[in-house]
């Protein structure tokens, strides 16, 4: 069988055990990327589950109207039916909401947004019977992915849109990638002995009245910028050393003086990154590369004591990322835990209830805060690259970091190297720059004014893992630049850790002697970035 599905698990990992409770970030991003995991409902999720699903069915006996198991839904809830509908109801629910538009969303987001909504109902408040995590957790053993568009969900009542074409491959119907091939559901079932699931009262709503495919870009957008800060951090010390910086700048005491944890933490890794530079010195080497001023009332400076902002602030900046990442993940953490379907059975109380977790509110404020502070990366290696370009401010290198030639050489004149990389790259950032704009704020009313105040956290969170991905391009152009920059300078001098970049990044684009394309090279490093390449290097 193709390793594309039904794949082998890794028989070094334990089994993930879905429960409900203890879901982290890093699990569920490692299952979306490699889905090489074994996965199992857990057996007390399960007795959780079972509990809740008897209570259901007791409730529904009595006859009293439950919303949306026996009731129509949202302005619909006053229109009352009878138990013998409720199933059918629920094949209605997920057939009228299948409407997306758009790009399709991509496997790791399918992966995580199946893997959250398994684990969500597993924490055993939903009604549902634990075949529905089953059949879940089936299209991950089995890489069965179903095809789900991007647009068409507001975050409340959670993401109905986009969870009902997952919801509608559960019962043998719509589209799955399958072994590279987009293929009917039913077909694929077939194929590999699946049960296509039959929904029973509260199953459909269960399964699209959730945050997780918000949750899912939210996941995926935050670990990718917990990366991007370290990269930053690479990038920066790269940059001082081609600049001929002051690594001062990154001395613990200052950032001591100001102890925001990710600051902190920037700080050190660029210092460490430097620690045994013979480019970017520590400041008494810099004041000691200056004459004594004696008895002179003035002089010029043959080195600068103090870099510019973009090099001095950058622990400022990258700290803002880590530490913004690092609440965001915490609240996710809870979010992906969270019973976040409407309504919940109470089986210690015996009743139902409705409320409103649905509502998406933490991850559009994490997103819609993550993505401003990726942003803020891309337009600080930005600077960083526009000081790496410009003959006036990179400290003696040359104009766009062409090759030198001898002024009556054929070649005088001829070249402009980084020149055409440098507006790429501000127009990515620009671009990252435009898509910080909050879509938290931009409530919509829905649905007949019952859905009259609503998250936004879809939009918020697909539009931070766009940024993050642009600020990925950004980083990858700027590491480019810098290896040039680098070369004209004096590779043999930078830094043991900084060299070690380099040659990694050397092995995928090599030095520009003269004018060429250079899309391939940007996106062989984007690849090395998304890949975790640089990670070992960048740990402490």
């Amino acid at each position: 069988m193709s390793p594309l599905s039904s794949r082998l698990p890794s028989p070094l990992l334990p089994p993930l055990l879905v429960n409900g409770l203890d879901l982290s970030v890093e699990d569920t991003v490692a299952v979306a990327r490699d889905n090489a995991r074994e996965l199992a409902l857990c057996p007390g999720a399960e007795l959780r589950m079972k509990d809740t699903y008897d209570l259901k069915e007791k409730l529904i006996a009595t006859g009293q109207p439950i919303y949306g198991v026996t009731t129509g839904f949202g302005d619909s809830v006053t229109r009352q039916i009878s138990p013998q509908k409720a199933a059918a109801l629920q094949l209605n629910l997920i057939r009228y909401h299948l409407n997306g538009t758009g790009p399709e969303a991509s496997d790791e987001v399918v992966r995580a947004t199946v893997l959250i909504r398994a684990n969500c109902l597993s924490r055993g408040n939903s009604g549902v019977s634990p075949v529905v995590v089953e059949r879940l957790l089936d299209l991950l053993r089995h890489d069965v992915l179903p095809v789900v568009p991007e647009r068409g969900s507001v975050g409340a009542s959670g993401d109905l849109v986009p969870l009902c074409y997952i919801a509608s491959v559960l019962t043998g119907s719509g589209s799955v990638r399958f072994r590279g091939e987009v293929r009917e559901a039913a077909e694929v079932f077939a194929e590999l002995g699946l049960e296509p699931l039959v929904p029973e009262a509260k199953d459909g709503l269960a399964l699209i009245n959730g945050t997780s495919f918000s949750s899912a870009f939210a996941v995926l957008a935050t670990a990718a910028a917990e990366r991007l800060a370290g990269v930053a951090a690479l990038c920066t010390a790269m940059a001082s050393e081609a600049l001929l910086g002051n690594r001062g700048h990154f001395a613990a005491f200052v950032h001591e003086a100001k102890p925001h944890p990710g600051q902190l933490a920037g700080a050190e890794l660029i210092a460490q990154l430097l620690a045994d530079s013979r480019l970017a010195l520590p400041h008494s080497q810099v004041l000691d590369l200056n004459d004594p001023l004696d008895d002179a009332g003035f002089q010029h400076l043959r080195r600068s004591i103090q870099d510019r902002y973009s090099i001095r602030c950058a622990p400022h900046v990258i700290g803002v990322l880590t530490d913004t990442a690092t609440w965001a993940t915490r609240w996710l953490s809870v979010e992906i835990n969270s019973s976040n379907d409407n309504p919940l059975f109470d089986v210690d109380g015996g009743t139902v209830h409705s409320g409103g977790n649905f509502y998406g509110g933490h991850v559009a404020q994490a997103m819609d805060s993550l993505k401003t502070a990726a942003a803020n990366i891309a337009d600080l290696l930005d600077r960083q690259v526009q000081l790496l370009v410009d003959e006036k401010f990179n400290n003696g290198l040359t104009p766009n970091l062409i090759v030198p030639a001898e002024q009556d050489s054929w070649e005088a004149g001829l070249h402009h190297g980084f020149k055409g990389m440098q507006l790429a790259c501000s127009a990515v950032t620009a671009e990252a720059l435009k898509g910080t704009n909050p879509a938290s704020v931009f409530s919509r009313s829905t649905e007949a004014h019952n859905q009259d105040k609503v998250s936004m956290a879809p939009i918020a969170a697909r539009d931070a893992r766009t940024v993050v991905g642009l600020v990925e391009e950004v980083a990858a152009i700027h590491l480019l630049t810098a290896c040039q920059a680098l070369d004209l300078r004096g590779a043999e001098l930078m830094g043991s850790r900084t060299r070690a970049a380099y040659d990694l990044i050397r092995t995928r684009a090599p030095f520009v002697d003269t004018d060429r394309r250079m899309d391939a090279d940007i996106t062989a490093v984007v690849a090395l970035i998304r890949s975790g390449a640089f990670d070992e290097l960048l740990t402490p």
